[in-house]
């Protein structure tokens, strides 16, 4: 492993287990054993680490979302494809998926927040373009899309979140259960 990627693993590592804000440079730069002007070399800053750990991780999962999103007129189907994908991507690379939604959570004006808004911003535009595509064969879809949009992807994460605590085993089952949870609502 070269410098530049025993960096941003040692960051990822402690953003995910701290919290980008309670990690300073020197905790970074003493995990990955090098010295500060090799992480400015690299990355510029802490914050161009972060952006460039989340633009890594961000361009795996933007492109498994997006295969997901293709919708068929089979709004479960498609959704069930979304959900795999989120849970599967999160079962792999549970680092970055808590770090990211700890950092979406963060308050709006923090680096964190602002640094992970963008790329979470594209996720969602595809599952609101789903809930798009599919009002025009549920019409009580219609100006409910980013409404919807929102509410699958909440329940996708905190059940996600729910598992990387131990409550629940991410497996088929867990998928039909998030799944069933939210389509029990969109059709009333």
């Amino acid at each position: 492993m070269n410098n530049r990627e025993n960096i941003s693993r040692q960051a990822l590592e402690l953003f995910s287990k701290k919290g980008y804000d309670a990690v300073g440079v020197q905790e970074i730069i003493d995990a990955a054993g090098i010295a500060k002007p090799t992480l400015y070399h690299y990355f510029g800053s802490k914050e161009g680490l972060l952006k460039t750990v989340l633009k890594e991780y961000f361009d795996k999962l933007y492109p498994a979302v997006e295969t997901a999103a293709v919708y068929n007129g089979d709004i479960k189907n498609t959704l069930q494809k979304i959900t795999a994908a989120l849970v599967g991507f999160a079962k792999n690379n549970k680092d970055f998926y808590r770090m990211q939604l700890s950092m979406w959570f963060a308050p709006a004006e923090s680096a964190s927040n602002k640094a992970v808004t963008e790329q979470n911003t594209k996720i969602f535009n595809l599952i609101e373009n789903v809930f798009e595509q599919a009002s025009k064969d549920h019409g009580n879809m219609k100006g409910r899309q980013a409404l919807y949009a929102a509410t699958f992807l909440g329940i996708i994460n905190t059940h996600i979140g729910m598992y990387f605590n131990g409550y629940v085993k991410p497996d088929e089952k867990f998928i039909q259960t998030v799944l069933h949870q939210f389509m029990h609502g969109i059709f009333s």
